[in-house]
């Protein structure tokens, strides 16, 4: 084996430098050299590449974000793109790629691997929307991060006897807002996964409000299908049960932020074995973590597998709701 490159794509999410340190680390142990790409596929097309040593991962398993930065690349997605990304990375001497990211990513290392490239995918992204894997990096750390707004915004909420709806993302994927409107105490979650009327949400309010509770909280999925989002959700809320409602979309800060432990642990764990598969000769495979095992999979299995959505939890939830 040649070289190792290692880049991160697509989204930032907490733990992916845990895990490129520990790619790095563990290549280096093994008397490897390796190649940090910077900006994703689009620093690969540009040779943005930067040889990394021990103390070039110092201090960074505790950083949010990606020190390798990330950026979305059409040129990548063109037949040409990618040859072009094969040639450079022979002349560099680089033989084999780990790339750190959510499907899209996934789907480029796939794309690499079928024209030679040794490549191993690492699931990086606060969606958890791999089906993969029952965890990706950055979704634990995500999670607490809504976890933290939804009590400040149920401290003021309870003050002013208002409903507020927190808007947190996860694309298509309602695991965010689930666990997270669990551990909160949300009164209401909304995700794409499952379908929930607004004259739902307004008798469960009335029915809250009834017992003698005048606050509550809403998490709602970006990716939810309800007549129009947010804001649309309060009018609705206001015009229906003459509710104080706000909103808040807790946007990129959930990105943000020094990564859980778990999160920490996680990544480390997924380096190491992405960069272990590949010195025993694997490729086409993506590295993850099922019933709190590392596994690993052919990269064009685990992008087929559909998410499944817990189902029993949700309706756990609704349960300790009422």
């Amino acid at each position: 084996m040649k070289a190792i490159g290692i880049l991160t794509s697509g989204g930032d999410a907490p733990g992916m430098n845990a895990a490129i340190r520990a790619v790095v680390r563990t290549a280096i142990y093994y008397g490897y050299k390796v190649y940090g790409i910077e900006k994703g596929y689009k620093g690969l097309l540009d040779e943005e590449f930067i040889e990394m040593d021990l103390s070039s991962v110092g201090d960074i398993i505790q950083r949010g974000g990606t020190i390798l930065k990330s950026s979305r690349c059409d040129e990548f997605k063109t037949p040409e793109g990618r040859e072009k990304a094969v040639e450079i990375l022979e002349n560099y001497g680089i033989g084999s790629l780990i790339v750190i990211g959510g499907d899209g990513s996934f789907t480029g290392a796939k794309m690499l691997s079928k024209l030679g490239v040794a490549t191993i995918g690492i699931p990086g992204t606060i969606d958890n929307d791999l089906a993969y894997t029952d965890y990706t990096i950055g979704f634990d750390t995500a999670m607490n991060t809504v976890l933290d707004a939804i009590g400040k915004i149920r401290d003021t909420s309870s003050s002013h006897d208002r409903v507020n709806i927190v808007e947190v993302m996860g694309r298509n994927c309602g695991d965010l807002a689930l666990f997270s409107g669990l551990a909160g105490g949300a009164e209401t979650i909304i995700v794409p996964e499952m379908e929930i009327r607004t004259d739902e949400i307004v008798n469960k309010l009335k029915t809250t409000q009834k017992r003698g509770k005048k606050h509550s909280i809403i998490v709602l999925a970006e990716g939810a299908d309800v007549d129009g989002g947010a804001l649309a959700l309060k009018e609705i809320l206001t015009e229906e049960d003459d509710a104080d409602v706000r909103v808040t979309v807790l946007g990129h800060v959930q990105r943000g932020g020094s990564p859980s432990a778990f999160d920490r642990i996680l990544a480390s764990k997924l380096g190491n074995k992405a960069v272990e598969l590949l010195i025993e000769g694997e490729s086409g495979k993506v590295v993850g973590m099922k019933d709190s095992k590392i596994i690993d999979m052919d990269i064009e299995e685990a992008l087929s597998m559909k998410k499944e959505f817990n189902v029993d939890i949700y309706e756990m939830a609704k349960v300790l709701s009422i």
